[in-house]
């Protein structure tokens, strides 16, 4: 009898013994160690950095927008609801816009035709590596062969052919604008694309990717096509 409970008690000191062990070990554990260098640490705070102050000039805009919409008259605010909806239609990408931007060209590689090798369609993937890139660099609004990326543009393989918004691309060569904010943003994204490995990356599929200097006057495309919206619908009136 004494045995079998010197034996419970042995099962029972061992179990607490082991969470605590455990629950130790759990404690003086350090946290994973950040390996990464100083200039990535930097450069992601950077970015960090580049976001806070494009959400807190959006927050300033939108802020001047409603003391505009609170000072003004009656008369007026059918002409500042317009001045809104223009704005919102060149965010969404619904006008032609004019301003400093690049121009990429995207051409076969002559001397690898001439040597017999195939051309075929640009990879949808590569183009849409590019796309995010650009905006990265700093691309506000961007136009592939002439069909502006929009929130809902897709660039996808349908029946063997590479589409931006369903339109099927010209066969190469084509031209990709890049809208900027300013000429210095423009500059930005010409030398970063030019130290990029996207010029590497498009040669080894047969193509040679250009990019022209910057210019300050560019103009993009508006979107022809209609939006489509999944989750908003409109207010009744008195909502």
């Amino acid at each position: 009898m004494k045995k079998n409970m010197y034996t419970r008690i042995t099962i029972v000191l061992f179990i607490i013994g082991l969470m605590m062990s455990v629950q130790y070990n759990t404690i003086r554990k350090p946290a994973e160690r950040d390996t990464r260098d100083i200039w990535a640490i930097r450069e992601e705070l950077s970015e960090e950095k580049k976001q806070h102050s494009a959400l807190l000039a959006e927050i300033r805009s939108l802020n001047a927008v409603v003391d505009r919409y609170e000072q003004s008259e009656e008369t007026n605010m059918k002409a500042v609801l317009s001045e809104t909806v223009e704005s919102l239609k060149q965010q969404a990408g619904l006008t032609e816009i004019t301003g400093p931007g690049v121009i990429l060209r995207i051409n076969p590689a002559q001397e690898l035709v001439a040597m017999g090798y195939d051309i075929k369609e640009i990879s949808p993937d590569l183009l849409i590596q590019l796309t995010n890139a650009l905006f990265k660099y700093g691309a506000t609004n961007v136009a592939i062969d002439g069909e502006r990326i929009v929130h809902t543009t897709a660039i996808r393989d349908i029946n063997g052919e590479t589409t931006v918004n369903s339109v099927p691309l010209s066969t190469p060569p084509f031209e990709i604008y890049v809208g900027t904010n300013s000429y210095k943003d423009a500059k930005k994204v010409y030398n970063s694309v030019q130290a990029s490995t996207f010029i590497d990356s498009f040669y080894l599929d047969n193509f040679n990717l250009i990019i022209e200097e910057p210019t300050d006057e560019l103009t993009i495309p508006a979107f022809e096509n209609s939006l489509t919206n999944d989750y908003l619908t409109e207010a009744k009136k008195g909502e």
